[in-house]
């Protein structure tokens, strides 16, 4: 009898060290431990990071830091600390923010209305890890531009508008990788054949292409300003068009931010490679980030004899089209009445 009481308290005190046990590892790991009233947040771990890089960055959304170091130090996370962007959820427990730290959760990077390069690294630069002097760095060296027929005033031809996926950490050496293997899976053989066809290389598509984004944005009626532009280089005509004045007269300035709502004809002697009345042929680059239907505009023209345009007064955000220079001022005409009638000043 004695030896069954004797039992029956070791059992019982086995019993109440494990509720004990178990209450405290429950309080520790499996209760909620945030502090943050929206439904979820991110965190951002960046490369080279240690644990208590990673107290800090928690610190704001964590509401007992040492139950995350208990978890922490159970799950070998304190030592096996992974870069990137990670979700955490409102009511959270300890082991579940732990177990999520390692989920690098990607990033879907988009980009495009872009005017100049150093714009574009910016904006890439806000949605991933590498910052704007290691893009400048990785897109613009000697190597990279040779090997892909760049130069510095179209480099921005290599980025095609559109959205990716990758890890907020991901190197800039990654990152270039991967925008080459997209870079070329866009200028497949048909494109680049269409391209050839035109005398064109991808990177003078491209510029032309942001010419006609920035005259029309009308995709329906791109392919036939292209086919206007195409026209005249084919004659040798230049090809005057406003935006690259535009272009010129901020770049001169320095001034991004200016707002030229109409070409003044004192604004067409702009001294600069941009100004595509006073030069023959392309711009040395892209005045502009196109998107794909005015890059595709350009490979599939509207084959016309149009050599002119200008905006039209009846349907508005479209252009009215003439083969000759003498029906060109007829509408051009037509076109600064109404303008004059609006009391622009500039």
């Amino acid at each position: 009898m004695e030896a069954k009481k004797l039992f029956l308290r070791i059992i019982s005190i086995g019993a109440a060290i494990i509720i004990i046990s178990g209450g405290y590892v429950i309080n520790k790991a499996f209760t909620g431990n945030t502090k943050f009233e929206q439904e979820e947040v991110f965190v951002y771990v960046p490369t080279d990071s240690k644990y208590e890089d990673v107290k800090k960055i928690l610190a704001p959304y964590i509401e007992n830091q040492s139950k995350i170091d208990w978890v922490a130090s159970k799950r070998d996370y304190d030592s096996n600390v992974k870069p990137g962007k990670f979700l955490l959820k409102k009511g959270m427990s300890s082991f579940s923010i732990v177990r999520a730290l390692r989920l690098n959760t990607p990033v879907k990077l988009a980009f495009n209305n872009q005017e100049k390069v150093q714009d574009l690294f910016v904006r890439i630069a806000s949605q991933i890890e590498p910052d704007t002097t290691k893009l400048n760095e990785i897109f613009t060296n000697d190597t990279f531009l040779q090997e892909n027929g760049l130069n510095k005033d179209n480099v921005m031809s290599f980025f095609i508008p559109n959205s990716y996926e990758f890890y907020w950490n991901i190197s800039p050496e990654e990152f270039a990788e991967k925008l080459t293997k997209e870079y070329k899976r866009f200028w497949n053989d048909g494109r680049l054949a269409k391209a050839k066809a035109l005398n064109l290389t991808p990177a003078q598509v491209y510029t032309l292409a942001s010419i006609v984004h920035k005259e029309t944005a009308k995709a329906d009626e791109r392919p036939k300003v292209a086919g206007v532009y195409l026209n005249r280089l084919n004659r040798n005509m230049p090809l005057q068009a406003d935006p690259t004045v535009i272009f010129a007269l901020k770049q001169k300035s320095n001034d991004w931010n200016l707002v030229v709502k109409r070409v003044m004809h004192n604004d067409l002697i702009v001294n600069s490679p941009y100004n595509t009345y006073k030069n023959t042929g392309l711009p040395p680059g892209p005045i502009f980030m196109p998107d794909v239907s005015a890059i595709d505009a350009v490979l599939n023209p509207e084959k016309h004899n149009y050599f002119y345009f200008c905006a039209s007064v009846e349907k508005f955000g479209y252009h009215e089209f003439a083969t000759d220079y003498n029906a060109h001022l007829k509408v051009a005409a037509k076109y600064a009445d109404w303008v004059k009638k609006q009391n622009y000043k500039r």
